[in-house]
């Protein structure tokens, strides 16, 4: 299929189709006119990319992981490298979110400080 028909189906536009090619996620067969050709398992590639960026993980990471996903898009399979990758990542999220935690909180508190100072409360 041509990558119009591929954005179709996905949902996706072909400038983001061409961005997953060029950071490895996707690899079509060229035309003799130059055009992309894309298997029916790109389809499921796709989906599966997207579900994968949905959880967070950058294209670096998605490349090795992607070899390893099953049509689910989800399950990963067992490949060499793969859990401590998918570890660091979380481990990573997880530092955001607290720091995330810490920054609400105190925005929070300063919101509180001043209400009480002026004796009205801010407007949202």
């Amino acid at each position: 299929m041509l990558i119009g028909e591929l954005a179709g189906r996905t949902g996706t536009s072909e400038r983001l189709l061409r961005h997953y090619e060029r950071a490895g996620l996707l690899h079509p067969g060229r035309l003799p006119n130059g055009y992309r050709s894309y298997d029916e398992g790109a389809e499921a590639a796709v989906r599966r990319i997207r579900a994968l960026l949905a959880a967070g993980l950058p294209t670096r990471i998605i490349r090795e992981v992607l070899p390893c996903t099953t049509t689910d898009g989800v399950t990963v399979l067992p490949c060499p490298g793969i859990l401590d990758a998918l570890r660091t990542r979380l481990r990573t999220l997880d530092q955001r979110s607290a720091e995330i935690a810490t920054a609400r909180e105190l925005l929070q508190q300063t919101i509180t400080t001043a209400e009480t100072a002026s004796g009205v409360p801010m407007s949202s």
